[in-house]
């Protein structure tokens, strides 16, 4: 994770890193940032810790021009370290082996002068092995380290390694900020489609914008369409499997999907949708509950047989027919 000297905090934050910063260096060794995704939670702690590591901090951030922000920049700064997966296993559930955390024990009792970083990011890959090892350094660690660790879902943590952090949420919006946010982003978007991003971003500004211009969010009223088709004429699966294979990377087509099947099945239980720009009324009759929560295991599984090389389009193919119901 190099400095990205684009990182900023955003307003959403400052409470936290007015507390961070009034407090240091009186801070916990250990802290946990966590928030959904689309808080910024990875660009807060990336200005954190360069404030930290700074030589010339300022108030508002790190000076941007000392050797150590320098160093950063380059991604070669001794007194910096940064653990995630394996860069060559990017799969859903791929774990921190322990191996790394193992790999810290020198650069933890090392004696430095100025302060060392460790980010540890998904704090949720971590294992029962590997977390058991970094409970170590988190009970023993050496003068002048902080340790922290980046989670979507704080309680996915072991209980042991969240009992010894101190908790920062990053994902606290009100609605009046994130207005503010993406209507300096996304200037041309009217009340009606702010509502939209909001409900499709979790009320996460950042994904907000992300989804605002992502290449499937026009195309979901189309995909309705072609639904329809398998649904009530029962042809075509493969010709349609096959244009939505070409249109939309399989990323993007889950994304979509899963939007879309999450809101049919909110028809059926009478609760509110997310995509309230689209009806759903014609699609929900086709279908029992049961049968689309078997679409939705059967998607979920079909993503698992991807990362073992399965081809997409052979996914697409299977759930096409699936949607006709017959």
């Amino acid at each position: 994770m190099p400095l990205d000297v684009n990182a900023q905090i955003y307003p959403w934050q400052q409470q936290v890193w007015d507390t961070l910063t009034g407090r240091f260096p009186k801070l916990g060794h250990g802290l946990l940032f966590y928030g959904k995704k689309g808080c910024g939670k990875e660009a807060f702690a990336q200005q954190f810790l360069a404030w930290v590591l700074c030589l010339n901090r300022q108030p508002d951030g790190p000076c941007g021009e000392c050797g150590s922000c320098q160093w950063l920049k380059a991604d070669t700064h001794p007194n910096y370290v940064y653990i995630s997966t394996d860069e060559d296993n990017k799969k859903q559930n791929a774990k921190i082996k322990i191996e790394k955390i193992r790999d810290l024990l020198p650069f933890v009792q090392q004696t430095v002068d100025g302060w060392r970083v460790i980010v540890i990011e998904p704090a949720e890959a971590l294992n029962i092995a590997s977390s058991n090892a970094l409970l170590k350094t988190l009970e023993e660690p050496g003068e002048n380290i902080v340790i922290i660790l980046l989670a979507d879902h704080y309680l996915k943590l072991p209980a042991t390694i969240r009992s010894r952090l101190q908790h920062f949420a990053l994902d606290r919006i009100s609605s009046v900020q994130f207005s503010e946010y993406v209507e300096v982003q996304l200037p041309e978007a009217g009340s009606s489609q702010q509502q939209l991003l909001m409900n499709l971003s979790n009320q996460m500004p950042l994904q907000a914008v992300e989804v605002a211009q992502s290449s499937w969010l026009p195309l979901r009223q189309e995909f309705i369409e072609d639904w329809k088709k398998l649904a009530i004429q029962k042809n075509m699966p493969m010709a349609i499997a096959t244009k939505w294979n070409k249109s939309l990377s399989f990323g993007e087509f889950g994304q979509m999907f899963e939007y879309l099947l999450s809101d049919l099945i909110c028809v059926k239980l009478n609760q509110a949708v997310k995509n309230i720009d689209l009806d759903f009324n014609v699609l929900a009759e086709q279908y029992s509950l049961e049968t689309l929560f078997e679409i939705y295991e059967d998607f979920q599984r079909a993503k698992q047989y991807l990362e073992q090389n399965v081809q997409s389009n052979l996914v697409l193919d299977e759930l096409c027919i699936k949607l006709m119901n017959l």
